[in-house]
């Protein structure tokens, strides 16, 4: 049509910018929503593994055996996929993402099916460890892909699918883990992977394709070892020592002398490596230091609970296993509305302190009000106090992975965000397992305690009243509250035990100095915030994707009226947006544009109307073209733009400013004066 009213063939001015082929813009659009999905399903898979488990807990280890090994479930997948982080990113890099996705993929559904298949505790815990190896890849791989796939601009929009994933998980998993173990078996809280990886295998397979481009790294191999070592050590002397061995026996204090001759190599490994894994100089950064340690504490707090509360539903109130994923919906719920409000204030006021001091202090009182549950202990109790818990955590996980980002330098952005949900990993498993081994301790006494000369029936023990809580129902009438009293208040002295721990963390939220947050940091990414995901992504790829939320966010009306102020003239801002889109593409048709954006017709022609009585553009046709003052103007409002983006950089756009932040603005930049769907001959699709 356009074609026809210049006298000119109609494929000339639909042609597509050098670099791309026509055919192409057509068909990516549907191949990329395709492998997003495909790339959800892998993360919803790995997300989905870090919570359903937890109120299956109660019946594998029922089934299984081994209640004072319950707490291995969690921490082996926790650890192996904390510690395959980093490699899985970096490889990727280097070899080729698809491949490396599609690996990871085929690692997690091979011990998924062995999980499933478990006929005791070891052989659980072992395949839970080969699970964690995947799911780890398959975190880092779906994201990192989406960067390939779609431009700078398009990117927060698809990366906020993958947090919605997050959020949808911490809701449905314990539900899930519930009606599998209830109504099937808790083994199909494994082999429910199983159909969900083998279609997104094949349509990653089938659909994907990825630019071919390789970086190369010098992989830090030796530190990831090691530190994987040293996190292995000091939890298996959490979680054996006063169980399985004596505090004093030779092999705790064995382990606890070789977790520190670990750590000290690695001290010394970091120090020589081209690529540290976690660069020792960030612990130089009094915001780093304090930020690690706090996420620690929260994934200490977090991960523990949410590991041991299903237990005391289960068995303590006697709910069902679904019903158990039921009461732990309020604690889901404090998290995510605290969670997601805390990053909208501080992306709107910029002050940020009050969310670190508030939240490591509710969560303490959590702790305190959880220390009070008992057996007969109300629903209503109950939700109130695991909407108080969740409220605490939620305040403080989203603030403290923005305020590290703001206190390092660009080059360092990368692998301090990595480094400080790696922290949270690591607390998630020192949590489990160090509640795990308080509550193995408190049982035996308990119940050494309460069952002291009583004669216990035929075929009841007090190790197995231990190892396998169905043995209450064993019990005679009278001898069940007693049972029940040392299962409640052995968990509930968990939680005690923990208090001090998340107290420790509010006294040193105090010290964290509120210096002035960057624009670009206060875009906040639900899939580094919450539950345990270990991050691995480049300071590029975090730029970008803060970039692309916040140009994306911003109400368009008030960017283009403010960019129009700053560039001293007097449009409406629909002109000033107009102008940009005539500049990019060299002409465009009001009407046709008006069905390809989101801008109604009727302010796109007043705008039309406008730039043509200041003759900033006229009609060839039904199109219209810039006059050479047209091209002036939107030169100058581009420059304006592409400012207001690079001030979001704060001191990152200083005058050493890295070469691939100017080309990242310029690029983003670009790509906010017009889109492909906007493209005069494109097909509109």
């Amino acid at each position: 049509m356009a074609g026809d009213a210049h006298g000119m063939p109609g494929n000339v001015r639909g042609a597509q910018p050098p670099g791309r082929g026509a055919d192409t813009h057509e068909n990516v659009p549907g191949n990329v929503l395709v492998s997003i999905g495909a790339l959800l399903l892998g993360m919803l898979l790995a997300a989905l593994d870090q919570t359903i488990v937890s109120t299956a807990l109660p019946t594998i280890v029922s089934d299984l055996g081994g209640l004072e090994h319950l707490s291995w479930v969690v921490t082996a997948y926790l650890l192996a996929s904390t510690a395959a982080t980093p490699l899985w990113g970096k490889l990727g890099d280097q070899y080729g993402r698809k491949r490396l996705f599609q690996i990871a993929i085929v690692i997690f559904l091979v011990g998924s099916a062995l999980c499933g298949m478990s006929q005791n505790m070891a052989q659980l815990i072992a395949f839970r460890a080969v699970q964690g190896l995947g799911g780890g890849g398959l975190m880092v791989l779906s994201m990192a892909i989406v960067g390939d796939i779609v431009s700078p601009r398009e990117r927060g929009r698809y990366q906020g699918l993958f947090g919605g994933v997050f959020g949808a998980t911490s809701v449905l998993g314990p539900l899930l883990g519930g009606v599998f173990t209830e109504h099937l078996s808790w083994r199909w809280v494994f082999y429910v992977n199983l159909p969900v990886g083998v279609v997104a295998l094949v349509v990653i397979a089938g659909a994907l394709r990825i630019p071919r481009k390789s970086t190369r790294h010098v992989i830090d191999y030796l530190g990831t070892f090691l530190i994987a070592s040293v996190a292995t050590c000091l939890v298996l002397v959490a979680s054996l020592g006063g169980t399985t061995w004596g505090w004093g026996s030779a092999q705790i204090v064995g382990l606890a002398v070789l977790g520190l001759v670990l750590a000290c190599a690695f001290v010394a490994a970091e120090r020589r490596a081209a690529e540290p894994v976690l660069p020792l100089k960030l612990f130089r950064v009094r915001t780093f230091a304090l930020s690690a340690v706090i996420s620690f504490i929260v994934g200490f707090a977090m991960f523990g609970a949410m590991t041991y509360l299903p237990t005391f539903l289960q068995v303590v109130q006697g709910v069902s296993p679904t019903m158990s994923g039921v009461h732990m919906l309020p604690m889901v719920a404090g998290m995510l509305l605290a969670s997601t409000a805390s990053g909208q204030i501080v992306s709107r006021t910029g002050r940020w302190k009050v969310f670190p001091v508030a939240g490591t202090g509710v969560t303490t009182l959590g702790l305190l009000l959880l220390h009070q549950l008992a057996v007969d202990s109300s629903t209503w109790e109950m939700s109130c106090f695991f909407f108080v818990f969740g409220l605490g955590l939620g305040l403080v996980m989203q603030v403290l992975v923005l305020i590290v980002q703001n206190a390092v330098s660009y080059e360092d952005l990368g692998v301090a965000t990595s480094g400080a949900t790696f922290f949270r990993s690591i607390g998630a498993s020192f949590g489990v397992a160090i509640f795990g081994t308080i509550f193995a301790g408190r049982l035996d006494d308990k119940l050494v305690e309460a069952f002291r000369g009583v004669r216990l029936p035929s075929g009841v023990s007090l190790e197995g009243l231990e190892a396998d809580p169905r043995d209450i129902a064993r019990l005679p009438e009278a001898l069940r509250p007693a049972a029940l009293e040392a299962y409640a208040s052995s968990i509930t002295d968990v939680f005690l035990y923990a208090a001090p721990v998340a107290l420790v963390g509010f006294v040193l939220a105090w010290f964290l100095r509120e210096d002035r947050l960057r624009g670009s940091v206060t875009a906040p990414d639900v899939t580094e915030t919450l539950a345990s995901n270990p991050v691995e992504r480049s300071s590029y790829d975090e730029v970008c994707r803060a970039l692309s939320v916040l140009g994306t966010r911003e109400g368009r009306r008030e960017v283009y009226r403010e960019i129009t102020e700053r560039a001293g003239y007097d449009l409406l801002p629909a002109a000033s947006w107009l102008l940009l889109r005539i500049k990019k593409y060299g002409w465009v048709e009001p009407a046709v544009l008006a069905e390809r954006s989101s801008v109604p017709l009727p302010v796109i022609l007043g705008a039309a109307r406008q730039v043509e009585e200041r003759r900033l553009a006229v009609r060839e046709g039904l199109d219209l073209v810039l006059t050479e003052g047209g091209r002036e103007v939107a030169a100058r409002l581009a420059r304006v733009r592409e400012e207001s983006l690079a001030e979001l950089l704060g001191d990152w756009w200083g005058p050493g400013r890295s070469t691939d932040l100017v080309q990242l603005v310029k690029e983003i930049n670009e790509e906010l004066c017009g889109s492909d769907r906007e493209q005069p001959g494109a097909s509109g699709g």
